[in-house]
């Protein structure tokens, strides 16, 4: 039979990763009797942040690592808005000169007739 999956609140999983920075993954995992495994999927969700474990929570080398990441993030959403904007101008071409040539092949059929 499977074991049930226990469920943790997000207070809990954040004194945990505050517990596993100062004693160790393996060790804070141990004294709290949930897997090695758990832990360390809370851990690396902080350190991504994915899981804010409040201020004071990140090192100089992740909050650094977060800056850089929000600000590549930040020039791609921009680049994004730049190509979407030039796409949609396209398309508006693209629209008008299709209808104009289907009003001219039409004219040109009304000529044959």
């Amino acid at each position: 039979m499977a074991k049930k999956q226990r469920k943790y609140d997000m207070e809990y999983k954040i004194q945990a990763v505050k517990l596993a920075k100062e004693l160790g993954g393996a060790k804070a995992a141990s004294e709290l009797g949930i897997p090695e495994n758990t832990m360390y999927a809370w851990t690396k969700a902080a350190r991504e942040g994915r899981l804010d474990a409040g201020p004071g929570s990140h090192t100089p080398q992740t909050a650094m690592s977060l800056a850089e990441e929000l600000s590549i993030l930040r020039r791609q959403v921009k680049e994004q808005e730049k190509e979407i904007r030039r796409l949609k101008e396209e398309n508006e071409f693209l629209e008008e000169a299709s209808a104009f040539f289907a009003a001219s092949r039409r004219k040109s059929a009304k000529g044959r007739e």
